[in-house]
């Protein structure tokens, strides 16, 4: 529908004030691809790019390259961070 601006701009206005974003693993889904969900999910269990490229069949630079992309739009800076994300 278009609202990917809108739902991007919502999380990071409410991660940003300390609160928590209900149905976040909707909110997530709308902001990422599918591989960078599934490369995110993947980095958040604490698996190294390495891994990740072993289990999606990609390089270890493509999948630093997708958190790259995706840290912005998650609005997060670090990947400690995404542990804290709802993934769904």
């Amino acid at each position: 529908m278009g609202a990917t601006p809108w739902a991007r701009g919502a999380v990071v206005q409410v991660r940003a004030a300390g609160g928590a974003v209900a149905h976040q693993s909707r909110a997530v889904a709308a902001l990422l691809s599918l591989q960078e969900l599934e490369v995110s999910r993947l980095a958040s269990k604490g698996l190294s790019n390495r891994e990740i490229g072993d289990r999606m069949h990609l390089s270890s630079r493509t999948v630093g390259s997708h958190l790259y992309w995706t840290f912005p739009k998650l609005g997060i800076s670090a990947r400690a961070e995404l542990r804290d994300l709802d993934f769904g």
